[in-house]
């Protein structure tokens, strides 16, 4: 059977699933629900100077599939609003009567190196086992020159955790902002002020939808709204590239990542790893859910590794790694073409619709003496772009083969077609 255990940045944990720093982990009496139900750490909500933060009313909005399934998830709460000493006396006791799970205490202070200094030896004391700097909330904080107004500028980044690695003897982990052009370069400088792990993504800046009634965004508070954090299942593929570009970047290349970022079920927690993260860590999914959802996940991912061979997370953690690059070494050569399985076919004509109106006209309608429609690829005209498959609501009708050319590797940068191509001697 699978050993789910990972030691992440010296940090032991019975599985890799952590609850992110947000609500789920303000208090200890979520926490100790959350280590009952198995999770394997948590990262408890952000603490800050006194006074504590305040709140407003109301905090949560969100954006809805069919059947109301939230798709995204958006929240204007800011860090704690309960005391740091409190926050403090209830990790002490947690970590206390559940010492074989990680415990990483989130933090956020403005960039003065006293309030650092005071801090850090206080959440040492408590017997944490981590720390993780909030460079990334996008909301309310900033406009203190905190949270993202940190994360967006690398020299803050640098600096703060310099600072945080001079007071305090705990592993540092730096949660990055996705607010921002190139995440690399947050990560280089965490890298370089000494952080031992990173943690992405947090929140994304976002309005999920109006009231067009009131002419006002929600969450609504009185007669207005402001943006929020993004989070939830629509932002995994954001953050999966952006844990891949940092752990494909020769600069941070080894550098550890804790996975954030619309993580629901075993498969998506397996892809963060698989892109190089060694924890990942889950806020939404909870919330929407329960914490009694970690159960299905480590039953799944612990099936999948046996069925795969993988005995442990660090197995396969980073494997896809080298097969993700940049467009410009993509093979030129390559080529699939759709192909329709007539049997499974239930000739809704979706495909058709999609390639003929926004594609490649690549998919013929026929229609015989009886009315009867059948939908056949056009192989001369087909360019393997995805859409039919994508488009197609029956699963494996519709598959891309791939075709021989007898056409050896060629990227871009050797295309003759590309007018900048590399000669090739």
């Amino acid at each position: 059977m699978a050993d789910l255990s990972i030691e992440f940045c010296g940090i032991k944990s019975p599985n890799p699933f952590w609850l992110a720093s947000a609500p789920p982990t303000d208090k200890a009496y979520n926490v100790v629900r959350a280590f009952e139900a198995g999770w394997g750490g948590v990262v408890w909500k952000t603490l800050g100077e006194d006074p504590a933060a305040v709140n407003v009313s109301s905090r949560y909005s969100a954006l809805y599939g069919k059947n109301r399934e939230v798709i995204g998830f958006n929240n204007i709460e800011l860090i704690t609003d309960r005391s740091l000493e409190i926050n403090l006396r209830e990790i002490t006791q947690v970590k206390k009567d559940w010492p074989d799970r990680a415990m990483i205490v989130s933090l956020m202070l403005p960039c003065e190196e006293a309030l650092w200094a005071e801090i850090l030896p206080k959440v040492e004391a408590t017997g944490a086992d981590g720390i993780e700097l909030n460079f990334g909330c996008p909301h309310g904080m900033p406009e203190r020159g905190m949270g993202a107004a940190v994360g967006q500028v690398p020299e803050y980044v640098e600096m703060v955790t310099r600072w945080c690695k001079k007071h305090s003897k705990l592993p540092v982990i730096v949660k990055l902002t996705p607010n921002i052009t190139d995440v690399r370069k947050p990560a280089r400088a965490a890298k370089a002020g000494g952080a031992d792990a990173v943690s992405l993504i947090n929140t994304i800046n976002s309005i999920t939808h109006l009231d067009l009634d009131r002419m006002v965004a929600l969450p609504i508070v009185g007669n207005a709204s402001t943006h929020g954090g993004y989070c939830g299942a629509a932002v995994k593929p954001i953050a999966l590239n952006m844990v891949a570009e940092i752990a494909r970047d020769p600069e941070t290349h080894g550098l550890p990542i804790s996975g954030i970022g619309g993580i629901g079920n075993w498969r998506d927690a397996a892809e963060f790893i698989a892109l190089g993260a060694g924890s990942v860590q889950v806020c939404t999914a909870a919330m929407l859910h329960g914490f009694r959802i970690v159960e299905e996940m480590k039953d799944g991912l612990s099936r999948w590794m046996d069925e795969k061979g993988y005995k442990t997370i660090a197995e396969f953690s980073g494997k896809a790694v080298p097969n993700t690059t940049d467009w410009k070494y993509l093979d030129m050569n390559y080529q699939v073409i759709a192909q329709i399985d007539q049997d499974k076919c239930i000739k809704c004509g979706k495909c058709y619709v999609a390639c003929e109106d926004t594609s490649h006209q690549s998919i013929a309608q026929l229609i015989d003496a009886a009315g009867v429609r059948t939908y056949e690829v056009i192989k001369s005209e087909c360019v393997g772009c995805n859409l039919c498959e994508i488009t197609c609501p029956v699963e494996a009708c519709i598959t891309m083969v791939p075709q021989p050319t007898g056409k050896a590797y060629m990227n871009w940068t050797q295309d003759p077609r590309n007018p900048r191509a590399e000669v090739i001697s």
